[in-house]
């Protein structure tokens, strides 16, 4: 009977599932594996032992000859490298890996794996100073993730309050060194990330060896401070020691004493700050205050405020000459013009037909039916028997002819 395909109708008993983990995990072949050694359990014979994940919460059973630990002076946080084929017991339902080789990972080898994740991460931009971002200035609550009555704890605190007494602190203790202390970072991480209040998270840890500080350069740890928005501080060993960590971080601190200093300002400075301010703020205003005062004094002397009717006066003064000047030069024309007027009046007078009526003379001219007939130098000359009347009209003498014979007048 052939098993086929598993369905509620054609269920696999577990043997048989067992037995297919089997076939699929014996094709895996020989493996070699590295982690952190814990719970090392090393027997007469053989020795059982978990090798874990630092980055993640993942471990696995490991047996071996109790020979190659005792060779390699094993114990609890050892990094090594394993080499063997994975076990599945069917009857347990249980992996274990059987090592036919274990190597220590020496320093050189960390030093070297470092420096490979260093450059990775830098060409990633990780490492890049645009995307840090700066601390706030006071901060309403810090986040602190370090070991639990640790020195590297009591310098931050003592350092930050002595600076500033009022600050406020959530204290994550963690494990900072060892197969857990990634796993545990990470988590406190993001917990502090969480918490709306904190405005700032430092990762402080005392000095210590190169295995030591391995967890701070993680590349796990360094990814998640990388993608936190609230701004960390590293703050790990001593001046010399530099995990990749110090890098990422938004502000590297080369003690946890200098980022108890660093994270908060100086109460005694920002004091001494506002004073040296008030002290400027009020010079500026005294200074500015004198000189509108010496403004306004400067304004007040001047003439238009000191006497504001005497331009007024003056003004009125001048438009009273400029008048009186109007009235003189107009009555000058005027009497100019009378005299000519009179002069011109006199001369036509003097050539007028009156003038010359009113010394007696006359200038006739004769006047007859068919016209004008000359001018009468003397009665004499006009035609026997006929009268001679003169009138003025319009100013011109003429003589009205009057015909003796028919007795009749005819006015020219």
């Amino acid at each position: 009977m052939t098993e086929g395909k598993s369905t509620p109708e054609n269920p696999w008993p577990v043997r048989t599932v067992a037995r297919k983990l089997l076939d699929w995990i014996n094709r895996l072949g020989d493996v070699w594996v590295e982690g952190q050694v814990t719970q090392l359990n090393a027997r007469s014979s053989t020795a059982f032992l978990t090798l874990r994940d630092p980055s993640v919460d993942m471990s696995m059973s490991i047996t071996c000859n109790a020979s190659m630990i005792r060779e390699l002076q094993l114990t609890e946080g050892s990094r090594v490298i394993a080499h063997g084929k994975i076990s599945f017991y069917p009857n347990r339902g249980t992996l274990s890996l059987r090592a036919d080789d274990i190597r220590a990972v020496g320093v050189g080898e960390l030093l070297a794996r470092i420096e490979r994740l260093r450059k990775l991460l830098h060409a990633e931009g990780l490492f890049d100073p645009r995307r840090k971002r700066r601390p706030p200035f006071l901060p309403n609550k810090i986040g602190l993730i370090t070991g639990r009555a640790s020195a590297a704890e009591r310098d931050v605190l003592t350092n930050a309050r002595n600076r500033w007494p009022g600050a406020h602190f959530r204290v994550v203790n963690v494990a900072v060194q060892g197969p857990m202390a990634v796993t545990q970072v990470m988590t406190a991480l993001s917990t502090l990330e969480r918490d709306p209040e904190c405005d700032v998270i430092i990762i402080a840890r005392g000095g210590g060896s190169v295995e030591d500080l391995l967890p701070f350069s993680d590349e796990a740890l360094c990814r998640a401070v990388s993608q936190c928005r609230t701004p960390v501080l590293s703050a790990i060993g001593h001046e010399p020691d530099t995990p990749l960590l110090d890098h990422v971080a938004d502000l590297r601190c080369s003690t946890p004493t200098d980022a108890g200093k660093r994270v908060v300002p100086d109460v005694a400075e920002e004091s001494e700050r506002v004073r040296q301010m008030r002290d400027r703020g009020r010079r500026a205003l005294h200074g500015w205050v004198d000189r509108e005062r010496k403004l306004l004094d400067a304004l007040r002397s001047r003439p238009v405020l000191s006497d504001p009717y005497g331009p007024l006066d003056r003004r009125a003064e001048e438009v009273n000459r400029f008048r009186d000047q109007g009235r003189r030069a107009v009555t000058q024309r005027l009497d100019r013009e009378d005299v000519h007027l009179s002069g011109t009046k006199a001369r036509l007078t003097t050539l007028g037909p009156a003038a010359t009526l009113a010394r007696g003379y006359a200038v006739v001219q004769l006047v007859t039916p068919d016209g004008p007939d000359g001018v009468l130098r003397s009665v004499t000359d006009a035609p026997s028997g006929t009268q001679l009347r003169v009138r003025v009209v319009d100013g011109a003498v003429q003589a009205l002819v009057t015909k003796a014979e028919g007795g009749g007048t005819d006015d020219a």
